[in-house]
């Protein structure tokens, strides 16, 4: 991973922000030495943030009907009987 500090980010935002759309590859952003941020690119971000938080609600909600369903009294034989009858 690249590191940049900020003071050349301000210089040269567009070249860093070009950079990792054609790339890919995150930067971190340093001041006085210590990391501080990472800039990574749109794809990543939702890759690791906004479609991990849609598929932890995907599984939330499939825990919540199935948590909400009641067991049924009708025997699969049964209910298989009664779809082929038809």
């Amino acid at each position: 991973m690249k590191s940049l500090r900020a003071v050349d980010l301000r210089r040269s935002l567009g070249r860093v922000a070009r950079s990792i759309e054609r790339t890919g590859e995150p930067v971190a952003l340093t001041i006085r030495g210590r990391t501080v941020g990472v800039l990574i690119s749109v794809r990543d971000w939702n890759e690791r943030f906004t479609m991990r938080a849609a598929e932890d609600e995907r599984r939330r909600l499939v825990a919540e009907i199935l948590a909400e369903r009641k067991p049924s009294s009708v025997r699969i034989e049964d209910a298989l009987a009664e779809l082929r009858a038809r």
